[in-house]
């Protein structure tokens, strides 16, 4: 089956690269809005018989969910074959239970307005927090890709005696799991309360790692109030400017200056939502699963 990619505004940078690694045609189409902010859009390319894959990150998912959906139902009832929707970054995962009465599970909402216009699904370290896998909620096959190992590598080739920091016990196992991968040590940061309001932070063994490089990996930087925090220990503690990578670079607010102020040497985050700190790109990644469900359309429910 021909395939042929669609980018979204703000995606084309990503798009173009899906487009060249799997030597698929460029899809051209117009997306703009009528004077009244309805949306327009019309697909110049043909999709009759094709795969249309339509790359858009969701972070903003508010006015981005419009446009997604009108893609979709233009490309189908021009006759394209099936829609494959590439979110790197999938929003609305938080909301995964009703906190307070009267709140809507906006996570599973989400899911089934997403399951009912895209056949397929690829996202990268979505925010699975107390379900076990996208299946739970999304109704189409899905794929869930992981970024540790691409950012294990740019550790690896990039940083010189790097050490993995963990704000807390609670990042313990997947700061581990970076470490091994970029063949660094690593260490977490220990609380101490001393009282109902007063909470003692130690960097252990600081005076092995005072000469190493630290860095702070989290999935999401959304405000980086617990990078902000832990860039202070750390510095406090004597150790170099550390370095901040994010998979999710939301940056609400000022977060991102915010996070430079405070003391950070660097700040890198993933190309799943474009930003100037995008320094590990995820094409290849996304790339090979896209040929996988090409290969294995029958793909059901991958988290791997």
């Amino acid at each position: 089956m021909d395939t042929i990619v669609f980018a979204l505004p703000g995606n084309e940078d990503l798009g173009s690269k899906l487009s060249t690694l799997l030597k698929a045609e460029k899809g051209e189409l117009t997306i703009r809005q009528f004077p009244d902010g309805e949306t327009y859009i019309r697909i110049h390319s043909e999709v009759k018989g094709k795969r249309v894959i339509m790359v858009c990150t969701l972070n903003d998912p508010d006015t981005k969910l419009l446009p997604l959906y009108f893609l979709s139902q233009t490309a189908k009832a021009l006759g394209a074959d099936c829609t494959c929707l590439v979110a790197p970054y999938l929003a609305y995962m938080r909301q995964d239970k009703q906190f307070k009465s009267g709140e809507g599970i906006t996570s599973a909402y989400f899911a089934r307005l997403i399951s009912n216009f895209a056949d397929t699904l690829i996202t990268i370290d979505p925010h699975l927090h107390r379900r076990n896998s996208m299946s739970e909620i999304y109704t189409v096959p899905c794929k869930v890709l992981h970024a540790a190992g691409l950012i294990s590598a740019w550790i690896r080739n990039t940083i010189e005696k790097p050490v993995l920091i963990g704000p807390d016990s609670e990042s313990e196992q997947w700061v581990e799991v970076v470490a091994k991968n970029a063949g660094a040590p690593f260490i977490v940061l220990e609380k101490t309360r001393r009282g109902d309001r007063e909470v003692e932070v130690t960097v252990p063994q600081v005076e092995r790692y005072r000469e190493y490089s630290p860095v702070l990996v989290d999935d999401i930087i959304s405000t980086a109030r617990t990078m902000i925090e832990t860039v202070g220990h750390l510095n406090k503690a004597g150790m170099k400017p550390p370095i901040c990578i994010g998979i999710h670079g939301i940056f609400a607010d000022n977060a991102f200056q915010d996070l430079m102020s405070a003391g950070a040497g660097q700040v890198i985050t993933t190309d799943t939502i474009p930003h100037e700190s995008n320094k590990i790109e995820t094409g290849y990644l996304i790339c090979n699963a896209l040929r996988i469900m090409a290969d294995k359309p029958e793909n059901d429910h991958s988290t791997s």
